[in-house]
């Protein structure tokens, strides 16, 4: 059983190297639906992740000083310098409060405290952030919409988009989906699975829990649904440990990339990250790495294939 310090690492670690980490360890994981070592999208590879996790620990390390705004907008233009497309804006949204939260306070009050400090013009850094990424699927919104100039803080801003991103929602709820859900579930996993597995578990278990924000804004809420519900599934048909759970999970992953990859969980992937930075500073997911293995067994996922 794992034991936990929420001081061990955040002392020992900058805020930067796990956000690092945590980029590495969520993209590295098998997960269905998602760019990993042995699949990529049209325009995104496994390689442009490890490049983006690469440039933005310099904002990230700078939060506490800085504040959220100036953090998230830096942090997106590092990453633009080295890649052509969107692959961490969700990411990196969800790292800066918990970057910025000064070390020996408890992590989740300190994030609440953060959010409770921003300001217009940390919203105005963030829209502008949010505009140079080009993330996919943003429509338009009735109140402060991302293509004009906010006139409320960003807790406030986020606040309204709420029901519509849950990236925005972990701003709006003090991060209840990190820590109530995805954090229980990969240490569940950690009990008796390699690490890979138990970061799988948890992208499952969120995903069947919370639909996908990033699929309802680009597909309809209809495909958001169905996504969760074959996630569940999968879990009910005993992923890992179970031949009829891998088939599920092999069934589940050609389903999610089916038709140009239109149903990516993308703003899953990014709860997963953003809980693997909290497993890392307090010791959820220990380090020194023991010597056990990362991947889970071969036939526990579908065939690594681009």
């Amino acid at each position: 059983m794992t034991v936990f310090d929420p001081l061990k690492l955040r002392d020992q670690l900058s805020p930067g190297q796990l956000a690092q980490m945590a980029c590495i360890l969520e993209v590295s994981a098998r997960k269905p639906g998602n760019v990993h070592p042995g699949r990529s999208f049209r325009d995104t590879h496994f390689i442009d992740f490890l490049l983006s996790a690469s440039v933005i620990a310099p904002a990230m390390d700078q939060a506490r000083s800085n504040g959220l705004g100036r953090t998230i907008l830096e942090a997106v233009r590092a990453t633009r310098k080295v890649v052509a497309t969107n692959t961490n804006l969700g990411m990196i949204l969800l790292f800066a409060p918990l970057a910025a939260v000064p070390p020996g306070q408890d992590l989740r009050g300190g994030v609440v405290q953060i959010l409770g400090s921003t300001t217009v013009n940390d919203a105005r850094q963030v829209y502008q952030a949010i505009r140079e990424a080009q993330p996919g699927g943003l429509g338009e919104a009735s109140e402060q919409d991302i293509a004009k100039e906010p006139t409320v803080n960003l807790l406030e801003a986020m606040r309204l988009a709420a029901n519509r991103d849950l990236v925005a929602a972990q701003y709006a709820n003090g991060y209840a989906e990190v820590f109530d859900l995805a954090l229980p579930a990969l240490r569940a996993g950690m009990n008796d699975l390699p690490l890979e597995s138990a970061i799988v578990f948890c992208y499952l278990h969120v995903l069947a829990n919370r639909q996908d924000t990033l699929i309802a804004r680009k597909q309809g809420k209809v495909e958001a649904a169905e996504a969760s519900r074959r996630a569940a599934k999968v879990l009910e048909s005993g992923w890992p440990n179970a031949s009829e759970g891998c088939t599920a999970l092999a069934g589940f992953d050609d389903w999610l990339r089916a038709e140009g990859h239109a149903r990516n969980p993308g703003t899953t992937a990014d709860l997963v990250a953003a809980c693997l930075f909290v497993a890392l500073g307090d010791g959820t997911i220990p380090l020194p790495r023991p010597m056990d293995p990362f991947r889970g067994p071969p036939d526990h996922f579908p065939s690594d294939r681009d």
